[in-house]
């Protein structure tokens, strides 16, 4: 386990739209140490995901927070984003490397057990996900796996948590990142006070381990 607090990688809703989610983002950057921004859409047309990018990736990114797309590589380059987030391993996520390399990010999550994530591993990807917005599995099982990972590889992981309160227990178990989305997007005052909160959370963690 590292000896500094994890940071934090958020998730946003799907958008259709950006200039409604602006300040949102804002108070969540504000408020704590923002690695990443992963932003999912609503849709899938390249010019709509585009222009959600050229509104929220300069604002990321003007804190040092890189901003990653959802699953589509070739509209992650096309868009100036900082790399792409996929889901599972396979071709699709071997074409992703391939043409992310060397200047941008791969991520990778939904994978099913302990051997999807070893391949993903050995596929090369710069981190993995346990858990996310989407996923039915329960936090005991996404720390367990977390901490399994931890313990034995250096490819850094995110650790999902759908209740921002258990992001203590998440940086616990050895994540690197913590992510969060449920929970987090409803008002900019709660999105600061909540970030504020997991970001106090965690610091504590890294202080107990030191």
């Amino acid at each position: 386990m590292s000896d500094e607090a994890p940071r934090l990688f958020l998730i946003t809703p799907p958008l259709a739209e950006a200039s409604s989610f602006v300040p949102l983002l804002e108070a969540a950057l504000a408020a704590g140490d923002v690695a990443c921004l992963l932003v999912r859409t609503s849709t899938r047309d390249e010019g709509q995901i585009k222009a959600i990018f050229k509104i929220l990736a300069p604002i990321a990114q003007a804190g040092g927070t890189a901003c990653l797309v959802e699953h589509e590589s070739r509209i992650a380059a096309r868009a100036d984003a900082d790399g792409v987030h996929m889901a599972g391993v396979g071709p699709e996520l071997e074409e992703a490397i391939v043409a992310m390399r060397p200047d941008r990010i791969v991520g990778v999550g939904g994978l099913n057990g302990r051997d999807a994530a070893m391949e993903a591993g050995e596929a090369g990807v710069d981190y993995l996900m346990f858990g996310g917005p989407d996923d039915p599995e329960t936090h005991e099982s996404i720390r367990e796996r977390v901490q399994w990972w931890a313990e034995i590889f250096n490819i850094p992981c995110v650790g999902y948590v759908s209740d921002p309160s258990l992001a203590g227990d998440m940086a616990l178990a050895g994540a690197e990142f913590i992510a969060l989305c449920d929970g987090l997007w409803d008002t900019p005052e709660a999105t600061a006070a909540t970030v504020a909160s997991v970001t106090r959370a965690i610091a504590l963690v890294g202080e107990t381990v030191r």
